[in-house]
């Protein structure tokens, strides 16, 4: 019988509920059917600026630490009007989260190729005091990339010029890579 895993949930911006913390312990518990290497899992709900009351645009940020690395759900709110619904801005962060933890298992079972294919690029500049970095693809593009993006805990091992591979989402502003393999 599975643990169940530690769950921390915050709520920015937005009035704490007790029928949306019970949604996410419910769909939190079900995470660990996906995978048993979770060691804790974080949940932030947030709206942009509590003082708006029409029109408000949640983002539901997961960050999930694993035995060996740590996955970040971080779907930003764009301009669709359904994330004007808390429960929908759930639903998707917790069906990326699942569809990351399947990913994670697959690469840890090692069905994934060696010749993994997607975008890559090279690490342009590192601010680790603050956390962060940039990349840089070879069409000149500039992906932001945050310390918890990065795979394996292999932050403090990143220098400038380093070939990475990633996965990006639009962020607020511009692209943000959500996942960074060094």
């Amino acid at each position: 019988m599975p643990m169940e895993i530690p769950l921390q949930i915050t709520f920015r911006n937005v009035d704490p509920s007790e029928t949306v913390e019970a949604k996410i312990r419910e769909r939190a518990k079900k995470l660990e059917r996906f995978n048993n290497d979770i060691i804790n899992c974080r949940v932030v709900v947030e709206a942009p600026h509590k003082s708006q009351h029409k029109g408000i645009l949640y983002n539901v940020k997961i960050d999930m630490t694993l035995r060996d690395g740590e996955l970040v759900i971080n779907r930003l709110p764009e301009k669709n009007r359904a994330r004007e619904d808390v429960y929908v801005a759930m639903k998707e962060s917790f069906d990326a989260a699942c569809r990351k933890l399947e990913d994670y298992a697959r690469r840890r079972r090692g069905e994934v190729k060696a010749h993994e294919t997607g975008p890559f690029g090279w690490v342009s500049v590192l601010f680790p005091v603050d956390d962060y970095g940039r990349i840089e693809t070879p069409d000149g593009r500039d992906i932001y990339f945050h310390r918890n993006s990065v795979l394996n805990a292999d932050f403090d091992k990143l220098e400038v010029g380093d070939k990475v591979r990633f996965e990006e989402e639009p962020g607020e502003s511009g692209p943000q890579a959500t996942t960074v393999r060094v």
